[in-house]
C-alpha cells in the first residue's frame, strides 16, 4: 500500500497549482472549501530554506477570512468554478429555483436576502465543490 500524504490527495473539482502562479483576485480550494485571494505576500529566501508565501483568503460562501502559509513551490487545490445565469421561475421558503439560461436545466439555489429576488428576473449564479451562490440579480 502506498501511503501519501494528504496534501497530495486528489480533491474531486478541483485541479492543482504551484503557490507561486496564484494571483489576487483567484481561487483556491483548501479544507474542502472554496475561497477568493484577497492578497498574497511572499518572503525571500533563507539561508536554510525556501521562500515562503502567506495568502489571505476568504470563503465564497460564508465571507470567512481565513490565511494559508506554504512555500511558494508547494501544491495548492484550485477549484473548478462554473459561472452561469438564469431566469427565476419561483422561490420557496430559502430556495430559487432558476431555469439557466443555456443548458435549460433546473436550479436549486440558496436564497440571498441581501439581494431583491423576483420571479422572472435574471440572476448570476457560480458553483464551486458543489456548493451553489448567487453572485449578483440584475
Amino acid at each position: 500500500m502506498i501511503r501519501r500524504d494528504q496534501s497530495q490527495l486528489i480533491m474531486p473539482g478541483t485541479t492543482r497549482v504551484e503557490i507561486r502562479t496564484l494571483k489576487v483576485g483567484r481561487y483556491v480550494s483548501v479544507d474542502d472549501k472554496a475561497y477568493k485571494i484577497l492578497s498574497i505576500s511572499k518572503s525571500k529566501p533563507g539561508k536554510h530554506g525556501s521562500a515562503k508565501a502567506r495568502i489571505e483568503m476568504e470563503d465564497l460562501f460564508t465571507g470567512q477570512k481565513k490565511s494559508h502559509v506554504g512555500t511558494v513551490t508547494d501544491s495548492i487545490h484550485v477549484p473548478l468554478i462554473e459561472k452561469g445565469s438564469a431566469i427565476i421561475t419561483h422561490i420557496e421558503g430559502q430556495e430559487v429555483h432558476a431555469m439557466d439560461n443555456k443548458t435549460y436545466e433546473t436550479l436549486i439555489l440558496p436564497k440571498d436576502d441581501e439581494m431583491s429576488l423576483e420571479s422572472g428576473k435574471e440572476i448570476l449564479w457560480m458553483e464551486a465543490l458543489g456548493r451553489y451562490k448567487i453572485t449578483r440579480d440584475h
